[in-house]
């Protein structure tokens, strides 16, 4: 009986009112984009819900026939799915200003962050927003901290 009481105690951690949730992330993309103070601006990134991300996979998913052959197989469209991913993180900038995208002659979001950082500085925000949206955890360190 008194195993039970101590479950029944650390499972009201899992409610989502004691849940800690999950923060916005302020990361500086570029060194080229300054405030009026002429330091670098940071990005606000914020970490998706996981049908959020589900949606996002669902719409970079497509058909693809296997050459020599009458079978199709569904693949993801990787490159899709992680600007996508990149987009829907992107707070602030806001990637659907009508202004900002005038600016660069872009059409849409994915065509705007394209368009304004370099491809080493969209590499580097992709993999920032896949490791706020917990990608990048290795199933060795969460066995690590599983442990501790």
């Amino acid at each position: 009986m008194a195993e039970n009481v101590h479950e029944d105690d650390n499972l009201l951690g899992f409610l989502a009112e004691n849940a800690v949730k999950a923060e916005d992330v302020t990361y500086v993309a570029s060194p080229r984009f300054l405030g009026k103070d002429r330091k670098p601006l940071g990005w606000r990134l914020r970490v998706l819900t996981s049908e959020e991300c589900d949606d996002i996979m669902k719409r970079c998913k497509k058909k693809e026939f296997v050459p020599g052959t009458r079978d199709a197989k569904i693949v993801t469209d990787q490159d899709k799915f992680s600007t996508d991913l990149v987009c829907a993180s992107v707070v602030y900038p806001n990637l659907d200003s009508e202004k900002l995208q005038g600016s660069y002659d872009a059409i849409g979001a994915a065509d705007l962050i394209h368009k304004m950082l370099t491809p080493g500085e969209y590499a580097d925000l992709a993999y920032t927003v896949q490791q706020a949206n917990g990608f990048e955890v290795g199933m060795k360190d969460k066995i690590k901290r599983a442990k501790n």
